[in-house]
């Protein structure tokens, strides 16, 4: 099978980091951007919006509305292969069982239902927004890493005290998060976003990478432009395990996704 580079398709940035190449039935290739992760791991949300576009490929509907998707192995840059299985066809959904493999090896496996959501709907009901910090308030965490050069993130300060050895007691995390690039925010996007927080655990003491197990996340609405508030927070620490919901709203207030993950406390405690 021959690869492609993402850039020689005509497109830049994000979308080239996220785009797929269709080179049978049901089958994609993808060239994988290492600066979508942290040393050699790729970042879960980065591989679930490469799926997603994927999915979306094979789909007579635009919108990643529900995935459901296991992390059986570490995923590095370089070039990959996806599998697209369809297990329902239908008018309001469509259903794929969609396989990201490296190496001979399968590494991501997601179940990913695609709709068709109005972007003009307005909603019957809607909870409230959690409170965040205007952006200008909030505080940025550079780390020497590409996810941070390719991802603006501006945290609210009360959240990020395990930085400075105070962590709160209580796993949760809020920032505005937005694209270091002119980008309008879609649900490939979203799907990123449910994932690009530091791991809410980190406020317990907890040290070292978190790997997620298992995330589920779910497209509500088409987002607006601007900025997306993402909040994350987690219910139980317990066992070596930890769960991280987490909650985006676009920049008019509507909640645009949700996830909820588990995820292996990090190795090394502080």
């Amino acid at each position: 099978m021959r690869f492609y580079s993402a850039v020689r398709w005509g497109m830049g940035g994000f979308a080239a980091a996220t785009a797929v190449r269709k080179v049978a039935e049901g089958r994609y290739a993808v060239d994988l951007d290492g600066d979508y992760g942290f040393q050699h791991a790729l970042n879960g949300g980065y591989l679930m919006a490469v799926l997603a576009r994927a999915a979306i490929g094979e789909s007579a509907h635009p919108h990643p509305v529900a995935t459901s998707a296991s992390f059986l192995r570490v995923v590095t840059a370089g070039p990959a292969e996806i599998r697209v299985e369809p297990r329902k066809t239908g008018r309001t959904a469509t259903v794929a069982r969609v396989i990201l493999a490296q190496e001979g090896q399968d590494r991501v496996e997601a179940l990913i239902t695609t709709g068709t959501l109005d972007g003009d709907a307005e909603p019957d009901y809607s909870a409230g927004q959690e409170k965040i910090p205007p952006v200008e308030e909030c505080v940025t965490f550079e780390a020497d890493n590409g996810f941070t050069r390719r991802i603006d993130l501006r945290y609210d300060p009360a959240t990020m005290g395990w930085l400075d050895g105070r962590p709160s007691g209580v796993p949760e995390i809020r920032a505005h998060l937005r694209l270091r690039e002119p980008y309008d925010p879609d649900g490939i996007l979203l799907a990123l976003a449910v994932d690009a927080l530091p791991p809410v655990v980190l406020n317990t003491s907890a040290s070292g990478w978190a790997p997620t197990v298992e995330l589920t996340w779910h497209m509500r609405a088409v987002p607006a432009p601007g900025w997306l508030a993402v909040h994350g927070r987690g219910r139980l620490v317990s066992d070596g395990w930890f769960d991280e919901e987490v909650e985006v709203w676009d920049s008019t207030g509507r909640l645009v996704a949700q996830s909820r993950q588990i995820a292996r406390v990090g190795r090394g405690r502080s």
